[in-house]
């Protein structure tokens, strides 16, 4: 049975995304486009994702690699159909090109089709493949021009899709260049024999048309019916809302702490600047500060939600609250306003706990390393010379989909 009911228990089972194509799609041009701040060298990401993989499996963590679910699922009729409904849409292609690319993604393979889902797809290579549509908005591209952009960010399997406790939100991206990853996980968690028919909860099913946005790597499952959520650049408001009336309705859920972060690229989620490496501790980052917070509870019926406000210099006893707790150890590395800077940018923060007290960081962050070792954390340091470049850590790269409370 797939659940998550920790941030920190023994991590069981896993969703990681081997870097492909799409990252080799990204260029000086197209890099802001899709929310990346540099062009990375995709055979050495490579290498550093496969040592990631090979940490998780020494440590008896089964590892699923997205790619793969995604190939698998495709090849069953029905959810290959859900995805290429949802992708072709005529409001995208014009009428005139619509039939024709439909068609042309649903004559390949598996693994093609995989590829260029993912990958993208360009006007030349479409044209490698069939003639010519008889449309004005196909004729006007350039060769190299993408029918169909890239997913570079499916390398961030967190943000997607969060498992919280007996079942999982899908969620509805924020930006548009990640938007379409929904679509792939709605079909994965939908059709693949895994997940199939497995009994769990879905807590939000999908893309929704409006602001009512969530991410992954807002969400910190802290244990006990307890959630974490930061209000981000990706994470709203109103998303929250939608989010907290399903888990209250579930019943496994009864308390929500929402952070309000600041709106900046730097903080894009809560999981950049706050991650929880044991029972009772969390590291953060230097610059954060504390935020004004919000304890939701169940309101009196269905419809309505209990909010507590809490002044900033409250943030960490919200926390300590929701966790049963006195108070919560907050592990901050003391350096300067630069060096701190630095060491968030290469995802100091973004720990991935495979076990109380045990977590996988970037090597690069030396400080924040040598602090966390110093509060008696053990620290399983990777490789990240490139995947760093991508502005995400070992959290945000993973979905855990079985941990232990």
């Amino acid at each position: 049975m797939y659940r998550v009911d920790s941030e920190v228990g023994v991590l069981r089972e896993v969703i990681l995304h081997r870097p492909g194509l799409e990252l080799k799609r990204l260029t000086p041009g197209n890099k802001d486009r899709l929310l990346f701040d540099d062009v990375l060298w995709v055979a050495r990401a490579q290498e550093e994702h496969d040592r990631f993989a090979a940490l998780l499996r020494e440590r008896g963590i089964t590892v699923y690699l997205f790619g793969e679910l995604l190939r698998t699922t495709l090849d069953i009729p029905d959810a290959r159909k859900y995805v290429l409904d949802r992708i072709f849409d005529d409001r995208v292609y014009g009428p005139l090109a619509i039939d024709a690319l439909r068609n042309c993604f649903d004559a390949m393979d598996p693994d093609t089709l995989t590829d260029h889902l993912i990958g993208g797809i360009t006007k030349r290579e479409v044209l490698d493949r069939i003639p010519e549509p008889r449309s004005i908005a196909f004729h006007v591209l350039e060769p190299d021009d993408f029918v169909l952009e890239p997913l570079p960010n499916h390398l961030y399997t967190r943000d997607t899709s969060a498992w919280l406790y007996g079942g999982v939100a899908i969620n509805s991206m924020r930006k548009k260049a990640r938007m379409r990853e929904t679509v792939h996980y709605e079909a994965v968690y939908r059709w693949h024999p895994l997940f199939a028919g497995g009994g769990y909860a879905v807590w939000s099913a999908g893309a929704v048309n409006g602001p009512a946005t969530t991410e992954g790597g807002d969400m910190l499952v802290l244990g006990d019916g307890a959630v974490l959520i930061g209000l981000s650049e990706r994470t709203t408001p109103q998303g929250v809302e939608r989010l907290a009336r399903q888990l209250f309705a579930g019943g496994e859920v009864d308390r929500i702490v929402a952070l309000r972060m600041p709106q900046a690229r730097a903080f894009m989620h809560l999981d950049t600047v706050l991650t929880m490496v044991d029972p009772e501790t969390f590291t953060q980052y230097a610059g954060l500060g504390m935020l004004p917070a919000y304890t939701i509870r169940p309101g009196d019926t269905e419809k309505e939600l209990d909010l507590v406000d809490h002044p900033p210099e409250d943030m960490h006893r919200a926390i300590a609250a929701a966790l049963g707790l006195a108070a919560i150890r907050v592990l901050t590395p003391v350096q300067d306003v630069h060096s701190a800077e630095r060491e968030q940018w290469d995802d100091g923060c973004n720990t991935l706990a495979v076990a109380p007290g045990v977590v996988v960081t970037y090597e690069r962050t030396v400080t924040t390393n040598r602090f966390l070792r110093a509060a008696g954390i053990e620290v399983l340091d990777i490789p990240g010379g490139e995947l760093g470049r991508g502005r995400g850590g070992p959290r945000c790269m993973s979905c855990p989909v079985r941990r232990d409370p």
